[in-house]
């Protein structure tokens, strides 16, 4: 798997198909490049994929030395992938968490993209979770023991699901990302480690409003992760955009983007 390094970080991608149009993929917390084969597939015989696995995910490591992640570090990785692999024009395609490293690059590349998929993107509206992880001092250190020792917070995240003032299906992922310490190590590096990647959602609207970059929007009727409601603000400053949304809630969310492109595409073939 092909790889560009910087001092001592890694970033590593995998090339599927051989399309004439550059897609950079990036894949949501928990996953890896692989995650977007089903999507590579749909994406032929039109697109080159360039899944990129993120940092803490896959084969990519980032040194103690580049953390937390900037946004001048990412251009610099990204833009040696465009010089490595010939790239002039692309689009990006996102997922969840991808969403930030999604927006870090459109704002440093805005000028070479042509499309734009964001998939129940994060960076738009942040997590209470992710803000409290990422304050300075004593509020970092306390979210540090919760992922390093869990056991009250899963039970205060029991009671609050008993007294229904938490979704079951955020209790069920909150689990499913935190039931082992290599996971809850991978939860708080990746939440600090990026927390440089921040975005003003209206400069973000200004700059696709000024471009001719294609918007597409994918969400999850039932997604309790990154639901409508959290973009519709969002969504409202975009002048255009096409809002695609899914029945299905997060998880499989990149899966069920794949089937409706494979239909769609179809019918557009037709």
């Amino acid at each position: 798997m092909p790889f560009i390094q910087l001092k001592s970080s890694k970033l590593h991608y995998r090339v599927m198909g051989h399309g004439p149009k550059a897609l950079l993929a990036f894949h949501g917390y928990g996953q890896e490049g692989h995650y977007y084969d089903t999507m590579a597939r749909t994406l032929q015989p039109d697109y080159t994929v360039f899944a990129i696995d993120l940092f803490f995910h896959g084969q990519s490591t980032l040194s103690k030395a580049d953390q937390p992640l900037s946004k001048d570090n990412l251009q610099a990785f990204v833009q040696e992938l465009l010089t490595k692999e010939k790239i002039d024009r692309f689009s990006v395609m996102a997922f969840s968490m991808g969403g930030k490293f999604a927006l870090a690059v459109l704002e440093k590349f805005h000028g070479q993209m042509q499309e734009l998929y964001l998939i129940a993107p994060d960076g738009i509206k942040t997590h209470l979770l992710y803000s409290l992880a990422t304050y300075p001092g004593w509020m970092q250190g306390l979210f540090k023991r919760i992922v390093l020792r869990p056991t009250r917070f899963f039970k205060t995240l029991g009671w609050l699901e008993q007294k229904r003032w938490v979704d079951s299906g955020l209790v069920k992922f909150a689990n499913w990302q935190m039931d082992s310490p290599q996971k809850r190590l991978r939860v708080y590096r990746s939440w600090t480690g990026f927390s440089n990647l921040t975005f003003d959602t209206r400069q973000i609207a200004r700059l696709l409003n000024q471009s001719d970059i294609e918007v597409t929007v994918f969400l999850g009727k039932y997604d309790q992760i990154i639901s409508h409601q959290r973009l519709q603000v969002f969504l409202k400053a975009l002048k255009r955009h096409q809002l695609v949304l899914l029945q299905t809630g997060h998880t499989n969310l990149l899966y069920s983007v794949a089937t409706w492109l494979r239909k769609h595409r179809s019918k557009t073939a037709n």
